[in-house]
């Protein structure tokens, strides 16, 4: 292994996990509070997804010598956002994440499962993500209508710096959003000295538990989201580049990481889909047998950046939510153009992706249970009878 090693590798590995923390902690911090995580709760959740997946990644990618990414699922923050407090508040949304977790684990292990998630008509998954999507894609506008001195700066710079390097975008808005707290929003005393303090990494277990609410509004829809827009498009993007994976076992070891975070906070570990094309194409290594190092350096920056998750969630409760918001927003505009474009892409499924999107994105819920899962059972229902009438 120690052959294998290069700088090239490295390097890559250290902006990989960069770009990943920094372009979407914003989406996953939002999601938690959102769902009734308080700050030390949210706090504890990232820095539990941030170890969790950096030892998965290692594991996975030292035993099979192949670039294996892991992330949090950024898609699943945004829906959590969307979700907002259920019955049981944060101690039931933590029962959910479990029953996710498990849910994933058993789709790794038991085939049919895996295959029934694979069917999900593809149109669908998209609307329903982009319907979860939208609603924080308006933050910037928000934002710049709330305080067009704060926001602005940080529309600006995701444009500016995305205009020449688009992989530098959200990070240019984070470093922006820094500025505009640093310089334009009136700290109160004694908040620096709490951000001091949260440098002492703070570990918060939550007690589970488990209602049909949750589970209907939070656990059915994260599964759906994770595997459909992590999961599966991760192993795509390991086949693109020319590695060949059983998907079940790697799909169980994600659920199983899941797992260990859920108690503490964490909402799901799965395979990396946007930050895995950095670590397996050929910026990471010339040589496709040596870039699982850059993955390797990759888990071991998260393991340093997880205990310092409390003085980012204090850093961040500094500024006016909406600030942080359109920042998460910013990170999400590629996402939600992606999955939209998917969605509506093939006329004979339109009609069934636009009632998808139109009631996930609504946020209306019925019984306690969330748009996300209403939208994507409207839009199944409306394909199915399209299709009798057209057998008809």
């Amino acid at each position: 292994m120690l052959k294998d090693f290069s700088v090239q590798a490295l390097f890559m590995g250290v902006l990989t996990a960069f770009v990943g923390f920094a372009s979407s902690f914003a989406v996953v911090l939002h999601g938690l509070q959102a769902v009734g995580a308080s700050e030390a709760q949210a706090a504890s959740g990232l820095m539990a997804l941030s170890v969790a997946l950096g030892i998965c990644a290692i594991v996975l990618s030292a035993t099979s010598r192949l670039p294996i990414s892991m992330a949090w699922s950024t898609p699943g923050g945004a829906l959590l956002a969307s979700t907002g407090v259920v019955e049981g508040g944060f101690n039931a949304a933590v029962g959910a994440f479990i029953v996710c977790a498990l849910l994933i684990v058993i789709a790794g292990l038991f085939r049919p499962l895996g295959r029934a998630v694979a069917a999900i008509p593809a149109p669908l998954a998209n609307a329903m993500l982009a319907g979860v999507l939208i609603g924080l894609c308006f933050a910037p506008v928000k934002a710049i209508g709330f305080n067009p001195l704060l926001g602005l700066p940080i529309v600006l710079a995701w444009i500016v710096v995305g205009a020449f390097k688009r992989l530098w975008a959200v990070p240019a808005a984070l470093a922006a959003f820094v500025l505009v707290v640093v310089f334009g929003v009136d700290v109160p005393e004694g908040a620096l000295d709490t951000v001091r303090q949260s440098l002492v990494p703070t570990v918060a277990f939550v007690m589970p538990v488990f209602n049909v609410p949750a589970f209907v509004s939070i656990a059915l829809p994260l599964f759906i989201v994770t595997m459909a827009s992590q999961n599966i498009p991760g192993i795509a993007v390991m086949k693109v580049n020319g590695y060949e994976t059983k998907p079940g076992p790697l799909f169980a070891s994600t659920g199983f990481f899941s797992l260990l975070s859920a108690p503490f906070g964490g909402h799901a570990v799965n395979l990396a889909a946007i930050t895995a094309a950095m670590c397996a194409g050929p910026d990471a290594h010339p040589d496709p047998k040596r870039r699982y190092w850059a993955v390797i350096v990759c888990g071991v920056c998260y393991l340093i950046l997880g205990p310092l998750a409390g003085a980012v969630t204090a850093s961040v409760a500094l500024a006016p939510p909406i600030l942080i918001q359109a920042v998460a927003g910013l990170a999400l505009v590629g996402a939600f153009s992606g999955s939209a474009m998917a969605a509506f892409q093939a006329p004979d499924t339109r009609e069934a992706a636009a009632i998808t999107f139109l009631v996930t994105a609504s946020g209306v819920s019925f019984g306690g249970i969330s748009g996300a899962f209403w939208g994507l059972l409207a839009g199944g229902l409306m394909m199915a009878l399209q299709r009798f009438v057209k057998s008809r």
